[in-house]
């Protein structure tokens, strides 16, 4: 699943928004277990991670998260809100869990050169000088 598909159509992104998109989804994964069919699923986040960091931006005070700890952070929030809702439509008859990942990444990837997927908000070049990040 995509993360901008958990979201929604539009805007503001609540999280009864998130949940009615997440319980859609547990039903259908209860159908394909009911079916008999083992199922891993993976989902992205990148704007959940977004939202984090814009609230981090908007909590001066706070000290700053690292873009890591972001990353698990919204993987297990929506691990977590994916597997109550799965528990709750098949009542607790399914052996369900969420697994926070961590990728290794060569620093030396040709791809940072050029990258293709922001995450978070986009600043011009004057705004992200005047960033604490």
């Amino acid at each position: 699943m995509g993360g901008n598909t958990l979201l929604g159509e539009h805007g503001p992104w609540t999280l009864d928004q998130q949940l009615a998109v997440v319980e859609q989804t547990a039903a259908r994964i209860a159908a394909a277990v009911d079916a008999g069919y083992d199922v891993v699923l993976t989902h992205g986040n990148g704007p959940q991670v977004g939202n984090l960091l814009l609230q981090q931006e908007h909590a001066t005070e706070t000290p700053q998260l690292p873009l890591d700890v972001l990353v698990a952070e919204t993987q297990a929030q929506i691990g977590y809100l994916l597997q109550q809702a799965l528990d709750n439509e098949r009542e607790a008859q399914t052996d369900s869990m969420t697994i926070v990942t961590q990728v290794v990444v060569d620093s030396d990837d040709p791809a940072f050169a050029e990258p293709t997927k922001p995450v978070g908000p986009f600043y011009t070049e004057s705004e992200a000088a005047e960033k604490p990040f």
